[in-house]
């Protein structure tokens, strides 16, 4: 009995929330908003709480998100680029950030964390925009988004290694982070080439 009254609580809290917000969320925001309704003081198991507190929590759901928007940019980037660095590294992102996305998905719900279902806004708009340009055009401001969402992930993922308080998203954290500098790194040097 008490299993049930957790669960309509949570699902009331989840309701007001969303009411108090006139504005729409996106998927991300929606996701960091039932993370923070969920309760982190009893068992998940019993409760439906979350297992981590809200800052490890929102670094999922931001890692998450930007893991989503490198994989969508790459596959669009693969479709439309003819600079085979470009076309190289999109394929990169594809590979790297698909599985660091299902190592991240697969904590995510040991733990009870809510993820996005799809990239935030601004991320959509990057897509937008840059599934209308071509050549040259893309390939430019494809590079420059990869630098600046690449830049923060490393400090995203860096931050969560040396703060973070679930054990296992600090080592996902700690893990991943080499990886995002190689790829940093990667489209620094392609960035440079196209100067």
């Amino acid at each position: 009995m008490k299993k049930v009254s957790y669960v309509f609580m949570i699902a009331a809290a989840s309701l007001a929330f969303q009411a108090c917000n006139s504005g729409q969320k996106d998927a991300k925001e929606t996701a960091d908003s039932l993370n923070k309704t969920k309760d982190t003081t009893s068992s998940v198991a019993s409760t439906g709480g979350i297992a981590v507190d809200n800052d490890d929590a929102k670094f999922a759901t931001d890692a998450a998100n930007g893991g989503m928007a490198e994989v969508a940019l790459g596959k669009l980037a693969i479709t439309k680029t003819a600079n085979a660095q470009v076309k190289q590294f999109a394929d990169m992102m594809v590979s790297d950030h698909g599985k660091a996305n299902e190592e991240l998905m697969s904590i995510a719900k040991a733990k009870n964390i809510t993820l996005p279902s799809t990239v935030d806004a601004d991320h959509q708009a990057k897509m937008d925009k840059l599934s209308k340009e071509t050549g040259k055009d893309f390939d430019k401001d494809y590079v420059d988004a990869m630098v600046d969402g690449h830049q923060k992930t490393l400090d995203l993922m860096q931050k969560e290694a040396k703060d973070g308080k679930d054990a296992e998203l600090k080592a996902f954290a700690a893990k991943t982070a080499p990886i995002v500098q190689t790829h940093l790194d990667a489209i620094k040097k392609i960035q440079d080439s196209m100067k």
